[in-house]
């Protein structure tokens, strides 16, 4: 696909990059800014669900090694989880070209205005400082239960999977919010490579756009898995939760307006 941009809008989308990167690395969510931003400069749906997939690899790959580098993913331990998010994704992001998806759509911002709230009224809903990380490869069930629906969910949809993941981990295998956040952001990587190679495959990804946003996103996501590091919860959480909020608010508006 040819698309010959202005050079405001390699500056528009140079900087949704950044932000979205910084956004996923810390509470997940970066496509709330980066799909409208490719929308906007003219690329039809599939081919942004598609090329924002190009470029959210390089952001969630960066955040994933950064946690990984300072510990706070093991990537021996979630050998299950990994598998099943590969099948799930796979299975996702071929089911959203063969059904429609209306539903969802209309479904999704009650779910995730639901986790808004369950994480403002329960203090130790993204962990607690008495969780610890695990020294042995946690419950397979366990893993195969999340990983393949939110795989599924990923490559079907996508909006929040992040929080979804954060969630999810601190609950199950009560995790610290940081390690959380680790396995979040890698398992994400996961299903946005294997959804990208469908993409590929069905030429819906504009490559061009697709490594010079990454490129942004990257940056973007180095930066923001530092700082949740540095800062932790307090700083975290209010971000987790705005992030939320604004995608729920996003989609219902979108779905019901």
């Amino acid at each position: 696909m040819e698309l010959l941009l202005e050079p405001s809008s390699w500056a528009i989308l140079a900087a949704t990059g950044f932000i979205a990167g910084f956004i996923d690395a810390v509470a997940g969510g970066g496509g709330l800014l980066s799909i409208p931003a490719l929308l906007t400069i003219g690329i039809p749906p599939h081919t942004a669900l598609g090329t924002n997939k190009l470029a959210a690899s390089f952001g969630s790959s960066m955040a994933a090694f950064t946690y990984y580098r300072k510990q706070f993913f093991t990537p021996r331990f979630w050998y299950h989880a990994s598998i099943a998010t590969f099948i799930g994704a796979v299975f996702g992001t071929v089911v959203v070209y063969l059904i429609d998806n209306q539903w969802l759509e209309k479904l999704l911002p009650i779910i995730i205005i639901f986790i808004a709230i369950y994480t403002l009224v329960k203090p130790n809903a993204m962990g607690d400082s008495a969780y610890i990380a695990p020294t042995t490869t946690p419950s397979k069930k366990k893993q195969w239960c999340q990983g393949l629906p939110l795989g599924f969910y990923d490559g079907f949809a996508g909006p929040a999977v992040g929080a979804f993941w954060t969630i999810s981990s601190a609950s199950q295998y009560k995790l610290p919010v940081l390690n959380s956040c680790g396995l979040a952001r890698a398992m994400t990587l996961i299903s946005n490579l294997t959804s990208l190679v469908v993409f590929l495959a069905l030429g819906q990804v504009n490559i061009v756009i697709g490594l010079s946003m990454g490129l942004c996103m990257m940056l973007g996501s180095f930066i923001g898995a530092r700082t949740a590091i540095k800062f932790g919860v307090p700083f975290i959480r209010p971000l987790f939760i705005s992030i939320v909020i604004l995608i729920a608010i996003n989609l219902a508006w979108s779905a019901w307006a």
